[in-house]
């Protein structure tokens, strides 16, 4: 899903919202995450792409909301109290645009030093793994996926996501 031509970066000490999807946890730069919101109020209007979930009205505006499960090929799961969604900033076409992100739970706010990021894993056959992922951050008690959030779409998807419900 990812664009092409994205060039893998590597993911850069300081604080990480994470989150988790299935079993694995996840880490989204901080600075990089608007505010969380209940999952709670998604307008699900038809017809729409397979990873856009519906709508949420935030302050006056409406607000795609991406099931990250879905982005990343996971099955759906049951719906639970514990669910949110994770407002992000992402550029598209030079700007800043609101995406929600529907994620299982989120965990905490870590703060990951140069020497517990470690580069994306490899996958078997020596290929490399999805353009969003940009490190490992390696804590003494717990392996966090380090998400880029610009790779999860090519700017066509993206523009789809948010001119959706135009």
């Amino acid at each position: 899903m990812a664009p092409e031509c994205a060039v893998a970066t590597m993911a850069q000490a300081g604080k990480y919202l994470s989150f988790r999807l299935d079993e694995e946890e996840y880490g989204l730069e901080i600075l990089k995450v608007q505010e969380i919101v209940s999952a709670t109020g998604i307008n699900e209007l038809p017809p729409n792409p397979e990873h856009v979930r519906g709508l949420i009205r935030l302050r006056g505006r409406d607000v795609p909301v991406v099931d990250l499960r879905r982005v990343f090929g996971l099955k759906a799961v049951l719906e639970s109290e514990k669910n949110c969604i994770i407002i992000a900033q992402v550029p598209l076409q030079g700007e800043l645009t609101n995406v929600g992100l529907l994620v299982d739970e989120v965990c905490d706010v870590l703060n990951i030093a140069d020497e517990e990021i470690q580069f994306p894993p490899t996958l078997a056959g020596g290929m490399e793994g999805p353009d969003f992922i940009n490190g490992m951050g390696k804590l003494e008690d717990r392996d966090v996926i380090l998400l880029e959030s610009e790779n999860f779409f090519s700017e066509e998807e993206l523009k789809a996501v948010v001119m959706w419900d135009e």
